[in-house]
């Protein structure tokens, strides 16, 4: 996920979209999947292998949507057992690393919004940086940025995973069913095999840099170079007794011992471009609960409290700037023309999208690293600074746009970070039979993440989310550099949607890219 530049658009594009058409349905059964690319620069996060229209679904007591049937299916069978909302979710998170490993797993990282009883939360399992990079980790011999795939493909790009230990914290608190029996699923699917899906199979076959791991080669590889064919049953042992082991003795089965000492060895060995993870960063990851970002909407009359993902995440502040933009333009006519989308409505709203990643270029960053403007982010939502940010839309394009200044006589000393490309995600919303909702955006950043398998799961490249460049010509620093422990900037946007008169749930959704 996510993410930035041209991907994270993307992301929180398609909340936008979802929120300007009215707010309304709760949860199928499955979501929209893969998306279009090319060779060198996709325009999509994963490429395309097809589209399918599927029924849709209605439920009474609870709800689970995810990437593939099979994690669906065994959120539904936590719920259906009794299970909360996060039980759910940590059953679909270890079957979609085993059956869709090249969008998230065990590897990489989420962000997880959940909502009880009118109280919202936000569990950040984003990656860090290790301790021991620096900020020109992404500058080459002669101070220049390495090309993207350069600095991907290796132990270079990986940073500390996260997505466990935020799970187990949000189990500690929502959780209702035993740890263990929330991996049985993806445990016998490991053992036994699943069917690789047409998804899985188009995306080994165009991946031009997985090969060049020997263990990711002789998983999912024939002996002829091509990939195993549609429908083969791939078994994973390997991943099974990670598993096995972490459902038992806890997270730290993880982020110790073996495990732990396996993936530093397939970082700081790699042959070509080796990191500096280190088992000291894995013992000490922490994962944060934070304060949701939360915004009212006005939709069709009706008033909506939309909740989404504070910093390190982009995708909250860049929705309601967006949406507080264009409602101070003519875009309340209608989005969409004879079902294609109004040419007038699209100008505005790109004109929107580029005032506000102006200020997520200039802003956003780990804020335990970076102060928001004001000390507040909500500061870039004030009414008095879109009213004056939307004057700046007009009838022609604005082609490139400075940031503004949220807080009056406040400037920043940071410089805008470069545009670069940022990859996919996959997205899980899920509603119990209690009312408890989540939305969680979920990755390992470029497909197949760094191209690194060990113990049977995909290494996250997501320190490429850090801006390549740490300073601009003048010398000032980019908020969003790379430093050792920060968290790396996203556009992932789960988000909860609520009727501002009532508090009840309205939507959970995110986008899988």
């Amino acid at each position: 996920m996510n993410h930035g530049s041209r991907w994270g658009r993307s992301c929180a594009a398609t909340c936008v979209l979802v929120l300007l058409g009215a707010c309304a349905n709760a949860p199928s059964s499955n979501a929209p999947s893969a998306t279009a690319s090319t060779s060198t620069a996709p325009l999509q996060p994963e490429i395309a292998t097809g589209l399918r229209s599927k029924a849709d679904v209605v439920t009474q007591r609870f709800a689970v949507a995810a990437a593939n049937p099979l994690a669906t299916q065994a959120g539904m069978d936590m719920l259906k057992a009794g299970g909360s909302a996060v039980d759910a979710a940590i059953a679909v998170q270890m079957v979609l690393g085993l059956v869709e490993p090249q969008s998230s797993g065990l590897g990489g990282g989420a962000f997880l919004l959940h909502s009880a009883q009118g109280k919202v939360q936000a569990f950040d399992g984003r990656e860090t940086a290790p301790a021991a990079v620096t900020e020109d980790l992404w500058l080459n011999s002669e101070g220049k940025p390495l090309a993207f795939y350069e600095a991907v493909v290796g132990g270079r790009s990986v940073g500390t995973p996260g997505v466990l230990r935020m799970l187990a914290q949000a189990h500690q608190q929502h959780g209702k069913l035993p740890w263990a029996n929330l991996f049985a699923s993806a445990i016998a699917l490991a053992r036994n095999g699943f069917e690789i899906s047409p998804r899985l199979h188009a995306q080994l076959k165009a991946d031009r840099y997985l090969r060049s791991d020997p263990t990711a080669l002789a998983y999912f590889y024939q002996a002829n170079g091509e990939p195993h064919p549609v429908g083969h049953r791939l078994r994973n042992p390997e991943l099974a007794a990670v598993l096995q082991a972490i459902a038992s003795q806890g997270v730290d089965a993880f982020y110790r011992g073996e495990v732990a000492q396996a993936m530093v060895r397939k970082v700081q060995q790699h042959p070509s471009n080796p990191g500096r993870l280190s088992e000291q960063d894995l013992a000490g990851y922490t994962a944060k609960q934070r304060e949701a970002l939360c915004f009212d909407h006005i939709a069709q009359a009706h008033v909506y409290r939309v909740c989404g993902f504070p910093p390190p995440s982009s995708g909250a502040l860049a929705m309601g700037q967006i949406l507080g933009l264009l409602h101070r333009t003519p875009a309340s006519l209608t989005p969409l023309s004879n079902g294609l989308p109004d040419p007038r409505w699209l100008h505005l709203y790109t004109e929107a999208s580029r005032l506000a990643f102006a200020d997520r270029a200039q802003y956003v960053a780990d804020p335990d690293f970076v102060t928001a403007p004001g000390g507040d982010w909500l500061n870039l939502l004030k009414p008095a600074y879109l009213n004056e940010r939307a004057k700046l839309i007009g009838p022609a394009s604005m082609k490139q746009v400075a940031p503004g200044v949220p807080v009056r006589g406040e400037r920043t000393s940071y410089a805008p970070s470069p545009e670069q490309p940022e990859y996919g995600t996959s997205h899980i919303s899920i509603v119990d039979a209690q009312g408890n909702a989540l939305a969680m955006t979920t990755t390992i950043e470029d497909a197949f993440g760094a191209r690194q398998m060990v113990k049977g799961f995909l290494l996250n490249n997501e320190l490429t989310d850090f801006s390549f460049v740490p300073r601009d010509a003048q010398g000032r620093l980019v908020a969003n550099r790379v430093q050792g422990g920060k968290r790396p900037r996203s556009s992932m946007s789960p988000t909860l949607v609520f009727d501002k008169a009532t508090g009840q749930l309205v939507m959970s959704v995110g986008s899988p890219g």
